[in-house]
């Protein structure tokens, strides 16, 4: 966006000018770790004065920066510095109201090159003043011009996709899942945070000495919680999958065990809970910055699927993106080249995904491949390269062509990009929720939401 200054010889009494700007969450989060004003009565999620109300008060300095932005960018613009600002604070603005910032030329002052302006900001709902005063600003001589995409960008990692699915979660009835072998502090805690939160009803299944212990460590309350004594590791997880045959869990989630441990019992022919599909694992990430939560399977399972698996492995992916509100999941099958190309197969297989789509063999989503990861996900680099898809740019759901390139992704997505990542495998009867122990406690949260968003739409569907 091209900016052009107006200077103190184009302009008269009497010029205005004014910018609108919709006060978001983020900016109040932004504007308080730049200034240094953390007041609660500023911030979101926060009650301030103790009324029991979150305020989310846009800060008067923060209203007063926009009158800042009219003078720098747009009258007089580029080469503008202030002498002087005086402001009456006259109302509140909120996060969610859009303002209007406005500056008018009542009087030029040849001798210094000064311009005094009346300044306003008004809330644009219902007009209603907020800020009102007087700018004493140098005005510019020459003319500048100048790209605003210049400026540096700014994300804040605040993860509001999760935080979203939290609250659809939370008011579900307690989902009763088994935690297989919480004998160290984060399985144990991340449970115990989960049934805090209503989104579980956890039986633990493992060593209840161990188990105790860790509790007693943590200060933690189990009364109330059921523990199923068994040691072993091996035993642990089979009963645990016993649970879920006889209706007492729901959903399975690992603890201190290896995955393969927990995964084996599971898998068995006749006694596990095999649903008929491939197990396929799926990352919800919350990226900060990008609009929508984002999907990237399978990065935990399988490690180089062939087409049938991958099949499986989208159709997966698209019933758990409905599961979180996604009306029809938009899934890029990714690769290195947006072009089939007959020497690379992740191009072929997912041409062919993309096909089985079109014919209904995969449903309920729009399914497009190959694609980069650049043009599956920014809209700019689809037209570069003259993508025209319902999905390119778009991408919910991010197919990878194996394992190494998922765990590469969602790692990259952890720990440049800042995201938070629920892991869960889907493909049994029941869902069963992967963590790290690397995992924070919102990523332990979120899991536990997505499994149990899922069980309610897998219950609903069945009956």
């Amino acid at each position: 966006m091209m900016i052009e200054n107006r200077t103190f010889d184009e302009l008269k009494v009497g010029d205005s000018s004014e910018i609108r700007r919709l006060c978001t969450q983020d900016d109040l989060i932004a504007f308080a770790n730049v200034s240094g004003n953390h007041n609660p009565m500023h911030l979101y999620d926060h009650d301030g004065d103790g009324d029991g109300q979150n305020e989310a008060i846009a800060p008067g300095m923060f209203i007063g920066s926009l009158i800042s932005a009219v003078l720098g960018n747009v009258l007089p613009g580029a080469g503008t510095l202030y002498r002087s600002q005086h402001c009456d604070f006259v109302g509140r603005a909120h996060a969610g109201d859009e303002l209007i910032a406005r500056v008018t030329v009542t009087e030029k002052s040849p001798g210094d090159g000064t311009l005094t302006l009346r300044t306003e900001v008004r809330r644009a709902a219902d007009d209603a003043l907020v800020v009102t005063g007087i700018a004493v600003v140098e005005a510019p001589r020459k003319k500048v011009h100048y790209d605003a995409r210049d400026l540096p960008g700014l994300i804040v990692q605040r993860h509001r996709h999760f935080e979203a699915l939290l609250q659809k979660a939370e008011p579900l009835p307690a989902l009763r899942t088994a935690v297989v072998c919480p004998e160290e502090e984060n399985a144990l805690g991340g449970a115990l945070l989960a049934r805090a939160h209503t989104l579980i009803e956890p039986i633990l299944v493992g060593s209840a000495t161990k188990i105790r212990a860790v509790a007693e460590a943590m200060g933690a309350d189990l009364t109330g919680v059921e523990i199923i004594d068994l040691p072993n590791h091996r035993d642990a997880a089979r009963r645990s999958v016993e649970l879920v045959h006889e209706g007492r869990a729901g959903a399975l989630i690992k603890g201190h065990l290896h995955t393969d441990e927990l995964l084996r019992p599971t898998l068995d022919k006749a006694t596990g809970l095999r649903a008929g599909r491939r197990f396929t694992h799926i990352f919800v990430m919350d990226v900060p910055g990008l609009a929508h939560p984002l999907l990237v399977t399978d990065a935990a399972i399988n490690i180089t699927p062939d087409l049938k698996t991958k099949m499986h492995i989208v159709q997966n992916a698209i019933d758990l993106g409905i599961s979180l509100g996604i009306e029809v999941p938009k899934v890029g099958v990714l690769s290195a080249t947006e072009t089939v190309n007959p020497e690379m197969p992740s191009s072929i297989d997912a041409a062919l995904l993309s096909k089985m789509a079109e014919r209904g063999q995969i449903k309920g989503g729009l399914v497009d491949g190959p694609l980069a990861m650049d043009n599956a996900v920014d809209m700019a680099a689809a037209r570069t390269k003259g993508i025209t898809s319902p999905v390119a740019g778009r991408a919910e759901v991010l197919v990878v062509p194996n394992l190494d390139a998922g765990n590469m992704l969602a790692k990259q997505l952890t720990y440049i990009s800042h995201a938070e990542g629920a892991g869960l495998v889907l493909g049994a009867r029941v869902p069963i929720i992967l963590n790290s122990r690397a995992d924070d406690d919102m990523a332990r949260l979120a899991s536990c939401a997505v499994a149990a968003l899922h069980h309610r739409r897998v219950g609903e569907d069945a009956a």
